[in-house]
């Protein structure tokens, strides 16, 4: 019998619910598994995050945050020598580097002459830039205890080429020649090392004629056991206006945006390396400061000859101001010693002692 109109009728309106109620069934499953799938992204997004901050940013100890208490009369004596070493290099001798030959080689006769006074044996590795004689230079106080384990600290003396270099890097250099005087005499349980490099400045960065890049691969050809190396870079510009510290990306989501702490700053390999400085330099130091072991690909991390040893697998930290990110003057003809803040380089230096003096009295294996 042939079906009826309203039979007919019926069926089509349950077969359009049904249809309807599978499509809205269906969207309802697409749905649940968008959703979860964004739940899914979202936790792997805070597990990474989580990941990120416990492992690059989270430090130990807390950065100081007060006022600066009045330096003591030692501080004074420090802070005086600090200005006359900086004027030294990037006043009286100016530009120093293979392009301004005569400079470079009055830095070298500079320090020889300021490290002997000291009470040190100077040592001079010296190999060959662009055809001209280039020298590492270094001193050591040896260890009571583990003379085969070596603490270095160092600092490129070079300046870039048309500048006198006074923060980057006459402070770092002024800075690690004071440690020097400081440690002369000392009795520390492992030996420290001070050592001062030519060729850290373009065009010899990451290059086989970078001073510190020579170095480390002959400390790695004679099996030394470096077991820590701090570079001072630009160490000596701070300033306590707003939005005046800039940072690669994400980190301003992080750190402070104000100039007026000392960073140091390690790769993933040396963050224990990193812990130890920085826990020392706030437990001993009421200076701000931050730390950060980031991938050596974030930009910035290893600007200075910290990465040179990176490159022969020892652990090294950079000290900075952070350079290119708050200093003003960096690379160009206006950084000059006047532009140093040297009373907060004093501070930064009393929390360096502190950390060497750790460091080289570390529990040893």
């Amino acid at each position: 019998m042939p079906e009826s109109n309203e039979t007919s009728d019926v069926k089509k309106e349950q077969t359009g619910t049904r249809h309807d109620y599978n499509k809205i069934l269906g969207i309802r499953i697409i749905t649940k598994k968008a959703v979860k799938r964004v739940a899914v992204l979202l936790l792997i997004v805070a597990v990474l995050c989580s990941w990120g901050y416990l492992t690059m940013i989270r430090m130990p100890g807390e950065s100081y945050d007060g006022p600066l208490t009045p330096p003591s009369s030692d501080e004074l004596v420090i802070s005086d020598q600090l200005r006359q070493d900086v004027k030294e290099l990037a006043g009286r001798i100016g530009e120093r580097n293979v392009y301004q030959y005569s400079g470079l080689v009055a830095s070298v006769e500079f320090l020889k002459e300021s490290l002997v006074k000291a009470g040190y044996e100077v040592k001079i590795q010296e190999f060959t830039a662009e055809g001209e004689t280039c020298s590492n230079i270094s001193v050591e106080v040896t260890g009571e205890k583990s003379k085969d384990e070596i603490v270095i600290v160092g600092a490129h003396y070079d300046s870039v080429f048309g500048t006198t270099g006074a923060n980057d890097n006459a402070s770092g250099v002024a800075a690690t020649l004071a440690l020097a005087r400081l440690f002369a005499g000392s009795k520390p349980q492992r030996t420290l090392r001070f050592v001062f490099f030519p060729n850290e400045e373009a065009p010899f960065f990451e290059t086989e004629q970078m001073g510190s890049l020579v170095y480390a691969k002959s400390c790695r050809q004679k099996e030394e056991k470096v077991v820590a190396m701090l570079s001072l870079e630009t160490i000596g510009y701070y300033t306590d206006q707003e939005n005046t510290q800039n940072y690669p990306f994400p980190f301003s989501a992080f750190y402070p945006s104000t100039g007026n702490f000392i960073g140091f700053v390690s790769d993933l390999s040396s963050r224990k390396l990193l812990h130890q400085a920085i826990a020392s330099f706030r437990k001993n130091c009421k200076f701000p400061s931050q730390g950060a072991a980031i991938p050596r690909s974030v930009p910035g991390a290893g600007w200075s000859d910290h990465w040179a040893f990176w490159q022969h697998g020892y652990p090294a930290i950079m000290v900075t101001d952070t350079a290119p990110f708050r200093y003003p003057h960096y690379h160009t003809e206006e950084d000059t010693p006047g532009k140093i803040d040297y009373d907060r380089m004093t501070r930064v230096l009393t929390g360096l002692v502190a950390v060497v003096t750790d460091l080289v009295d570390s529990q040893t294996k």
